[in-house]
């Protein structure tokens, strides 16, 4: 051993040194790590939570703006459809057009806020997106949690005026036991609120034009999911009952007359609920890859 390996002796060499080390992005469609979103679950609680205060922080009305939304838009549609239009005819003796809309709206609400502020949900969050790294599925997610609890608070509208008519000598509404299944039709909405959320928001932030299609979208869908006209409407006329199982893909149109049927006991069609809750899984399916397969550009062109 010389005095210059004595003095500054070398590390051995590694048992395996490899020649070529690449790393490059995964092309084609990434698969969800379910378990790091589960280690994420009690930040996708504090986004939730957060969306919740800020909609209702520093307001008069508070939680209060969850019931008044949806009243004032079914009595404006009272005397519009109910009234004027005649829709009121249309409806069983003893369902009044205010519980028929209020069973539409409801929901609506519900799927309509998932589209607006779930679509936009990476724009206006773009700040979150280039400074720190979490599952960037928990943004537009965060946002159709919020509605959610609006939802389950309009809700409680819903059983007030139910029980108003029950004891109105007009109608003398009441509802079967098929209510108890109400609860349930949160599930199906969710999840087609979800894949469209998780959709428009991967789109959105890619094309900023798109965010102006998106009001236009939710008007289109909310006449096509008969959240204020009657299904009898459409049953009436011949030609046009013919085509009513095109509006079985639409999967809110679906769960609105599933809603209406479970908690006023109108008519329906269960294919029309079997059929859409089938396409909304596939929108959810679609919209979780699809915002997977372009979240690598999200911290570049947010």
């Amino acid at each position: 051993m010389t005095v210059a390996d004595a003095m500054f002796p070398q590390a051995p060499e590694p048992a395996y040194v490899p020649k070529d080390l690449v790393i490059q992005a995964r092309k084609g469609w990434i698969a969800i790590d379910w378990a790091e979103m589960f280690r994420y679950r009690e930040l996708l609680y504090f986004l939730v939570w957060r969306d919740v205060k800020v909609r209702y922080k520093q307001t008069v009305l508070g939680f209060a703006w969850a019931l008044l939304q949806p009243l004032m838009q079914s009595l404006i549609a009272v005397f519009i459809f109910g009234t004027a239009a005649g829709f009121q005819k249309l409806l069983p003796a003893t369902v009044p057009y205010l519980l028929f809309a209020l069973a539409g709206q409801i929901p609506w609400q519900f799927f309509s806020t998932g589209l607006g502020s779930g679509g936009m949900s990476l724009v206006n969050q773009q700040h979150l997106l280039t400074k720190i790294y979490f599952p960037r599925l928990f943004l537009p997610t965060g946002v159709v949690g919020g509605a959610l609890v609006d939802l389950l608070i309009s809700l409680s509208l819903l059983v007030i005026f139910m029980v108003a008519y029950h004891f109105s000598p007009t109608y003398h509404f009441t509802p079967t036991w098929k209510i108890v299944f109400v609860p349930l039709l949160i599930i199906p909405a969710a999840i087609a609120t979800l894949g469209m959320a998780y959709a428009l928001s991967a789109i959105t932030v890619t094309y900023r034009d798109f965010r102006f299609l998106i009001p236009f979208m939710i008007q289109i869908w909310m006449q096509m999911s008969f959240v204020m006209f009657p299904r009898e409407l459409l049953l009436k006329s011949p030609k046009l009952s013919h085509y009513e199982w095109l509006l079985a893909f639409n999967p809110m149109y679906g769960i609105i007359q599933a809603f209406r049927h479970f908690a006023l006991n109108m008519d329906w069609n269960p294919n029309h609920l079997i059929i859409g809750s089938t396409v909304g899984v596939v929108l959810c399916v679609f919209g979780m890859f699809y915002f997977r397969k372009t979240e690598r550009r999200f911290a570049d062109i947010a």
